[in-house]
């Protein structure tokens, strides 16, 4: 099988569990709503701003990406 197919499919399966994850493990970890995430509401507009969160999956997925970098 072709590597460029394998890689499409393993990141399909990744992203996968990512949203089961992110669907059943939101009550116990309310990513998205983190304590420095930037919420402004007014009358009938709400502004939302999540600057905490953002860097939270910065650091993740470059972790991720160094750890696949180091054991390529």
């Amino acid at each position: 099988m072709n590597p460029f197919a394998k890689t499409l499919i393993v990141l399909g399966m990744v992203l996968v569990v990512i949203g089961l994850l992110w669907q059943f493990g939101g009550r116990f970890f309310p990513f998205g709503r983190l304590p420095g995430d930037i919420v402004v509401e007014k009358e009938n507009v709400r502004f939302y701003f999540p600057i905490v969160s953002s860097i939270v999956l910065s650091i993740l997925l470059s972790l991720i990406l160094y750890l696949v970098r180091l054991f390529r």
